[in-house]
Order: C-alpha cells, then sequence, then structure tokens
C-alpha cells in the first residue's frame, strides 16, 4: 500500500513511524515533512493550505491511501478535493471539520446529540461578551470560535485579560469554567463505527506546576493509572458515539480521528473541545503504545470498514516531553543549532520545528522536538524520556521537569 502522509510537526513524525511499522506500506511519502521524517519516509515540499497541491502529488504517486495530520487542510477542505478524485482518505470532510473549525459548531452538535458539555454563549457584539462573563464568573473561558494555531483558548480570573481576548476574537464562545483533572480521549471513526483509542492527559501550560501561559502542549502520558476503570467505555457511550451518529444523521459523516478532551467534574464527564485529527503531543505517547497495525487501520477507517477492527495495547507506559524554543509561546526564537541528539534504547525523538542547513539542524518553530520514553510503567518512562532530553543541546530552550510525575508517584503508591 503506497501512503501519502500530509503534515510536518513532531504528531506526523510519530504518525510515519506507526505506518511505516505496518508491514502493509510499501512506500510512504510525506509532504512537506521534516528532517526527522525523512529518514523514514520520502519528502515532498508542499504548501498544506494548497489542496489541489495535495491532491496532484496524490495522482502524481499513485497512491492508495491519503492521511491528513494538521487542521488546516481539513478544514480548508483538502479531504473533499481528494475524495472527488477518487482517493481514500483518513481525514474528515470540510463540513464534519467544523468540530475544529468551530467552537459554536461543536456545540450546536453536542446539543442536538445529547453529549455533556460545559454551558455557554456565542457572542459577537461587546454588550453580549460583557453579559457572558457576567453569568459565569471566573474564572473566565474565553474561546476564539475558528482555528487560532493553538492560542484561542484563554482561561484566567483576571476579567480584562478575557475581555481583550474576546474583542479581538470576530466571534468567541464564552463558557463556564469546568473544574477537574483534564484528559484526551481519541475515537478512529469510519463514518459509522468508532474505536475508542486509550486515554492520555496532557499539559497546557508552559512551566511546571502548571504555570505561565497555555500552550500547544508540553508533554502527555499514557495510560492514566488514576482514571476511572469505565473511562474508556463511558466517553464512548456518551460523547463519541453520539456524535458520529449525529454527524451521520446530518449528512456529514465524521471520517477520522475524532478527538476529546474531557474534563472529570463532580458532575461526570463533560467535553472541553473537539478536535478533528490526532493531537500533539498526546500521538507521540499513544503511537508507540499501539499494537494494532496503524496503516492497515486507517485504511478500514477510510474505506468504511471498522466493523470488526479491534485496537490492540501494549502493556507498558510511554510519556513524552517537549523541548521548546527560548521565548515559546509568546515570541519563539528561531534559527539556532540543535546538537547532540541522542539515541537511547526505548525513547524516541520526535521532530517537529527543524529545518536542515547544510549538514546544520536548525529549530524553525516553537515546539522543536518532543521526546518519548517507554517502559514497564510511568516511572521507567519517564526516567527514559528525561535521560534522552536532557542531552539534546539548543541555546535557550526549556521543558517541564514534572510531566508525569504526580500520576508515576501515584502509580508507585498503588
Amino acid at each position: 500500500m503506497k501512503i501519502l502522509l500530509v503534515g510536518s510537526g513532531g504528531r506526523e513524525h510519530a504518525l510515519a513511524l506507526g505506518l511505516k511499522a505496518d508491514k502493509s506500506c510499501t512506500e510512504l511519502h510525506v509532504a512537506p515533512g521534516n528532517p526527522g521524517i525523512a529518514t523514514l519516509a520520502t519528502i515532498h515540499p508542499l504548501a498544506i493550505t494548497d489542496n489541489n497541491a495535495i491532491c496532484e502529488l496524490a495522482q502524481k504517486l499513485s497512491v492508495d491511501l491519503v492521511v491528513i495530520g494538521p487542521e488546516v487542510p481539513l478544514v480548508n477542505g483538502a479531504a473533499d478535493v481528494l475524495r472527488s478524485a477518487g482517493f481514500a482518505v483518513f481525514g474528515p470532510s470540510k463540513a464534519a471539520a467544523q468540530l475544529e473549525g468551530s467552537k459554536d459548531f461543536a456545540k450546536g452538535v453536542m446539543r442536538d446529540a445529547g453529549v455533556p458539555t460545559a454551558r455557554s454563549f456565542t457572542c459577537t457584539q461587546e454588550s453580549e461578551i460583557e453579559r457572558a462573563l457576567d453569568a459565569f464568573g471566573a474564572p473566565y473561558v474565553v474561546k476564539d470560535d475558528g482555528l487560532a494555531a493553538g492560542k484561542g483558548v484563554v482561561v484566567t480570573n483576571d476579567r480584562h485579560v478575557a475581555l481583550d481576548h474576546a474583542r479581538a476574537c470576530s466571534r468567541v464562545v464564552i463558557e463556564e469554567y469546568l473544574a477537574g483533572p483534564e484528559i484526551s480521549l481519541f475515537g478512529i471513526s469510519d463514518g459509522r463505527n468508532i474505536l475508542p483509542m486509550q486515554p492520555a492527559q496532557d499539559f497546557k501550560r508552559a512551566f511546571d506546576g502548571d504555570e505561565g501561559p497555555n500552550t500547544g502542549g508540553m508533554g502527555a502520558y499514557s495510560p492514566l493509572p488514576w482514571a476511572p476503570d469505565d473511562i474508556v467505555e463511558e466517553t464512548y457511550e456518551k460523547v463519541l458515539a453520539p456524535v458520529i451518529a449525529e454527524m451521520a444523521a446530518r449528512g456529514t459523516p465524521f471520517i477520522g480521528l475524532l478527538y476529546a478532551g474531557l474534563a472529570l467534574t463532580d458532575e461526570g464527564i463533560r467535553v472541553i473541545e473537539f478536535n478533528a485529527r490526532f493531537g500533539d503531543p498526546e500521538t507521540q505517547v499513544l503511537i508507540p503504545l499501539l499494537m494494532t497495525p496503524l496503516a492497515t487501520l486507517l485504511y478500514k477507517a477510510a474505506t468504511d470498514n471498522l466493523d470488526d477492527a479491534v485496537l490492540q495495547w501494549r502493556d507498558e507506559s510511554a510519556v513524552t516531553v517537549v523541548l521548546a524554543s527560548q521565548g515559546y509561546p509568546e515570541s519563539p526564537k528561531t534559527g539556532s543549532v540543535i546538537s547532540s541528539i541522542p539515541i537511547i534504547e526505548n525513547s524516541q525523538v520526535f521532530h517537529a520545528g527543524t529545518a536542515l542547513n547544510g549538514d546544520s539542524l536548525l529549530s524553525t518553530g516553537g515546539r522543536v522536538l518532543t521526546v518519548t520514553g517507554t517502559g514497564a510503567d510511568l516511572t521507567e518512562a519517564r526516567d527514559r524520556a528525561y535521560r534522552a532530553i536532557s542531552q539534546i543541546d539548543l541555546e535557550g530552550s526549556f521543558y517541564r521537569s514534572d510531566i508525569a510525575l504526580n500520576a508515576s508517584v501515584a502509580e508507585k503508591g498503588n
């Protein structure tokens, strides 16, 4: 099977590793890719915002499956163009990708499907914004309705900060704060069925102790020893299956990866957000633990054939830690040389914001690398991840030292 993977981040590097490991994958092409992915696949320069260019590359390569990693081409309708040309595509249509592309749309789907979520108001006028902030009080949760490159959500006790963010959005969703631990739970869907993956937890704040600004994610781990035993079953029944049924009933079936961000509140699970693709950095812990051949699985999803599919997982733990560039997330420094990337057993370095300049590997973004360690438990996985990341040399870079720390301590105590 010839596969084209669209994207260039750490998530795509992890997906490339999983796809390449499947014996059914005879050729793997990635566009535009990065230096890490180039060790696994043939990479092709390409603008992911150009749907026709993606389709033309798929036609030139005569691929059997296209896997779309990032949200931008999905929301732009790349999957529709590819399907119209006859390709099997893992990734939702433009209409279905609105689950990520519009917070207001997602709220409407959840309302119609009976999915538990936070109460909210969608606002376009300042008077509406003021009333919504008054209705819920602090902490204020303010979300840009559309895509905002990971910078669209503000959670703050400062009303002025909340108001300024809301004013900067053409349309904004303001909702009640959901108290409780957060988890990420993905589901792979063929438009009718959805297979829940095992849960993961990511860390959004930039610094230890959940301090600092929100980021795209500073690390993640899986499995979650503290999560309720029935969390996967409950999320399937209350969230994943109802959303897939509602999208099908609307005539816009969701084919691809549905990411549910959940809060475990005193009143039960509540959906914080949906994404329409594999999450980053959770993908970097889930793919190394997945035993089910990935290329075969995604092809079955793309061709409406998940009826008999089953997910199998390694009886191990995985922890991933993000190496961020100086100044991330507000003003990340780029163009610095990265050196001393280690090769350590049971660890993997995934490239995200990197590029080659001659023989030099340079940083090109805020989140530069993610380092995943696997082991018999979270403590062993943490040790391997941190041993590896501590050996990477990038001037001014930083990483959190507490990814999965509390969970590993609790796991040891049980």
